[in-house]
């Protein structure tokens, strides 16, 4: 039997690597493509359960090859990094930088599809990234990792958002935008089950609240909290658990593979919530735009302190949309307001109203002005 030559067999593996070599390089020409598609659909820069799909699908492929499944994973992470790297990379060279936009949830969240309706087909993109609080999705912005942030703020059944206006209170960020997005809550479940056999229904606490009327009509329903709408529809089908449901969008639904066994559950017909855009600084807006103008304020301690404030805000012809009180910390009792004003701060009124009322506060601050939602 003749002896094999050790120098071919190195010859043949160098060429199997230039193969190698040859298909990650045309792999990251097809990244390329993925980025520029991810900028025209404003869809989310990073897919966790598709990739965990992928390495699902690898490790079956390199079974079947007599591989061993961990290592296949393992080298495969490193690729999926270095071709998230490359995306970034493709994006960060382009003259039509995309805007970078976060929010708090998961694929097929209301945040998110809120963010796809507001920002796909813009000139230059965007760059969507789900965080697990509306913290996160701030801070994200505080850091530098992203330029806008979407987080919702009040809601037409639920009210208000309070952790949103406490970010804002913190004083390092600007409401640069508003948007005004229906909310249809459907409620989803396992294919195959039926509303009789379910017993527990997850989601955020803003959704479970907005769909009070279902809970009464279904007593055996027991309502459980999660951070966020889509991601309770993701425990659902990672549970597997015919006995669990969860509240969110029709779009979840399709995203995780969930049946929809009811839509428009929220107790109030035309249920919408309000979103603002946050930003690291104000956006110049023309003054002749139909504007609106947040700002923040704590009242001098005196009777009817706030009732002169509106007083000389509508002396001034300014009309109040908002009117919202939170707790200030380390100060038992005491509050700190937010008002929504229609109407330009840079404008006459405007600044003389401001003058006015100055006097009867210890803290006056513009949150931001920015185009009025319609």
């Amino acid at each position: 039997m003749v002896a094999p030559d050790l120098s071919s067999l190195r010859d043949r593996i160098e060429s199997v690597d230039r193969q190698i070599i040859a298909l990650l390089a045309e792999r990251l020409k097809i990244v390329e493509e993925v980025a520029a598609a991810k900028l025209a659909s404003a869809a989310p820069f990073r897919d966790k359960e598709r990739e965990e799909l992928l390495l699902q699908r690898l490790r079956g492929q390199a079974t079947a090859a007599g591989l061993d499944a961990h290592q296949v994973e393992r080298m495969y992470r490193v690729v999926m990094d270095m071709s998230v790297a490359h995306q970034e990379a493709t994006v960060r060279s382009r003259e039509d930088a995309p805007l970078r936009i976060t929010y708090q949830g998961v694929e097929g969240s209301y945040s998110h599809l809120a963010a796809q309706r507001r920002y796909a087909g813009r000139p230059g993109g965007a760059l969507l990234a789900g965080h697990d609080t509306f913290r996160g999705a701030a801070q994200a912005v505080l850091e530098g990792a992203a330029d806008l942030a979407l987080l919702p703020i009040e809601n037409t059944t639920a009210g208000s958002i309070n952790e949103t206006y406490d970010l804002l209170a913190a004083g390092h960020l600007h409401i640069t935008g508003e948007v005004v997005s229906a909310i249809e809550h459907c409620l989803l479940a396992m294919p195959g089950v039926t509303i009789d056999e379910l017993r527990t229904v997850m989601s955020h606490p803003q959704a479970l609240a907005q769909c009070a009327g279902f809970f009464q009509q279904h007593p055996h329903l027991r309502p459980r909290t999660e951070v966020d709408t889509a991601g309770s529809a993701r425990k659902v089908i990672e549970g597997n658990d015919r006995t669990v449901a969860a509240i969110a969008s029709a779009a979840a639904a399709k995203r995780y593979g969930l049946a929809v066994l009811a839509t428009g559950i929220q107790t109030t017909t035309g249920n919408a919530t309000r979103f603002v855009e946050i930003a690291l600084r104000p956006a110049p807006l023309p003054q002749g735009a139909a504007a609106k103008t947040s700002l923040l304020l704590s009242l001098a301690d005196r009777p009817g302190a706030l009732g002169d404030v509106l007083v000389r805000l509508a002396g001034r012809g300014l009309s109040l949309t908002k009117l919202e009180s939170r707790p200030i910390p380390d100060a038992p009792f005491t509050y700190r307001f937010y008002m929504d004003v229609l109407g330009h701060a840079a404008s006459e009124p405007f600044h003389a109203a401001l003058d006015d009322i100055r006097p009867l506060t210890t803290e006056l601050r513009i949150l931001g002005t920015y185009p009025a939602a319609q």
